[in-house]
């Protein structure tokens, strides 16, 4: 399926539903090639204005989806409009069963090991077909990192799940995905942590509405305050500025039979 790349706020991000993420991704595991994947929402916007490493590797990915909201209403304003938002959470649950019908085996990277033994607990209890290549937590010192990468290399799984915060997952898969040579690998946040019962997802209409990230902090008010309400508030500055360069005229008509390029934003 051919991919169409929206540029917002200086990250490309793929314009593509659900189903259509699910054969892109297939369309990967039958390649057999590695491939990273990154989600971008309003923090990941705001941080990659600064960190412009963190901007490269989400430019690198060879699959990008929006998740937030915010964002699919700013694509919009700007004239850019996605078509819907593919939630990091739900993908990772719909690649879950997708492996389990299609015989693809799955490595779970990240969070505490009583919660990784949990999910995949429960995955194994609800897709019994479902084939796991290894699981490890998210805790390990720096001098253990390669022994980690070399680890998920020889389990050979088509699909890497990597449950760390951000941006320390986008950089770890964009360092060793190559020697690590997994088809689809995915960071996907907290959602292990959804996955084994310790945090509610925000019942639906407030998914539906762009209000899950405060059902998350009325969760975790101390942890999240900074985040939504100090560091995520610069987003609506970017997005002003960026409406307001795609709508920047040229200050003087062109001379006649001269040749015009309007300014890019």
């Amino acid at each position: 399926m051919k991919q169409q790349r929206v540029q917002m706020m200086g990250c490309g991000i793929d314009n593509l539903s659900m189903e259509e993420t699910l054969q892109v991704v297939e369309g990967f595991i039958a390649s057999g090639t590695p491939h990273q994947h990154v989600v971008v929402n309003v923090d990941k916007l705001v941080k990659a204005q600064k960190d412009l490493g963190l901007r490269q590797i989400v430019n690198d990915c060879a699959l990008v989806n929006v998740d937030g909201m915010p964002v699919v209403w700013a694509s919009r304003l700007l004239g850019r409009p996605l078509k819907e938002r593919v939630a990091g959470v739900d993908l990772f649950d719909a690649l879950m069963v997708r492996a389990a019908a299609k015989g693809w085996r799955v490595y779970l990277l990240g969070a505490t090991q009583e919660v990784i033994e949990e999910v995949r607990a429960r995955y194994q209890a609800r897709l019994p077909a479902l084939q796991f290549a290894g699981c490890r937590n998210g805790y390990w010192q720096p001098e253990e990192e390669a022994q980690v990468v070399a680890d998920i290399a020889a389990a050979q799984a088509d699909l890497l799940f990597v449950a760390i915060s951000s941006p320390k997952k986008e950089r770890f898969l964009g360092q060793h995905q190559a020697t690590m040579r997994v088809p689809f690998a995915m960071g996907v946040g907290g959602s292990f942590d959804v996955a084994a019962g310790k945090v509610r997802r925000a019942p639906r209409w407030m998914q539906q509405v762009g209000l899950e990230w405060f059902f998350r902090f009325l969760q975790e008010p101390r942890r999240m305050f900074r985040r939504y309400f100090i560091e995520d508030m610069a987003f609506f500055g970017l997005m002003w500025h960026e409406w307001r360069s795609t709508r920047r005229m040229p200050l003087a008509a062109p001379a006649p039979g001269a040749g015009h390029e309007p300014l890019q934003p």
